[in-house]
């Protein structure tokens, strides 16, 4: 890696709190957060990086889920973003968060993209203990919120629960940590701002995601997406 993309901020993993997530739901701040979020989200690309992920590789059938879980949904629209690029017939959307923040807007806008959806209030250890098996689980900007620990217990539990898990990512980078310090270029507020930074710091690169992956009959593939983010896939290759 070239010295000036280099940075001792990124070294090693480093979890700090984020803004968002103790701010209430309702909160002007929070509110206009999220907003920045979802405008961060498609200029990154993410949902197209994980839609990718559905399609292996040019020899490879696309796999057309007719169930998909996102740990973490927040308010819904990544999952949206992504069930409007697979354009899969009758497809089921579970979101699973602490917060129930899904505005009717989007429920509407899931069925006018030809999907159903669930919204699950609840914590995601809780719930991928009880739940059924999906197609597909996804996350996008969730799995860093997380230790080494609680996340090699969260993917332990994924790993029982489906046949595709993929997540997308900030990328742990000199690069990505000065992007994320000009947010405020682009009108992000000051929690979006704070938060970004802190992402990236506890954001993942390498096959660090791969390492905390179970054992088993998996194909598994961890890469650089994009300018900032980070894709980790994990594929069952057996019954």
């Amino acid at each position: 890696m070239a010295r000036c993309c280099a940075s001792p901020e990124v070294d090693a993993r480093r979890l700090e709190p984020e803004w968002l997530d103790h701010l209430p739901a309702d909160d002007p701040r929070a509110r206009r957060s999220r907003a920045d979020l979802r405008r961060i989200n498609a200029i990154m690309g993410n949902a197209r990086a994980v839609a990718r992920e559905f399609v292996p590789s040019t020899n490879d059938r696309v796999f057309v889920p007719g169930t998909i879980v996102e740990l973490g949904a927040g308010d819904g629209a990544f999952a949206l973003a992504l069930a409007r690029k697979l354009q899969a017939a009758a497809l089921k959307v579970t979101l699973v968060d602490r917060q129930r923040i899904v505005s009717p807007e989007t429920i509407a806008q899931f069925r006018q993209a030809g999907a159903t959806v669930e919204v699950a209030q609840a914590d995601v250890f809780e719930w991928l203990e009880d739940a059924g098996e999906a197609d597909a689980i996804v996350a996008n900007l969730f799995l860093h919120h997380f230790d080494d620990a609680a996340l090699s217990r969260m993917l332990a539990l994924a790993a029982r629960r489906t046949r595709l898990f993929v997540a997308c990512e900030p990328r742990r980078s000199g690069f990505a940590l000065a992007g994320s310090r000009m947010l405020g270029a682009i009108g992000c507020n000051d929690v979006t701002r704070h938060d970004a930074v802190a992402s990236v710091r506890a954001g993942f690169r390498d096959q660090q995601l791969t390492a905390l992956w179970p054992k088993g009959p998996w194909s598994v593939s961890e890469r650089a997406s994009g300018l900032f983010s980070h894709v980790f896939a994990a594929r069952r290759t057996a019954s």
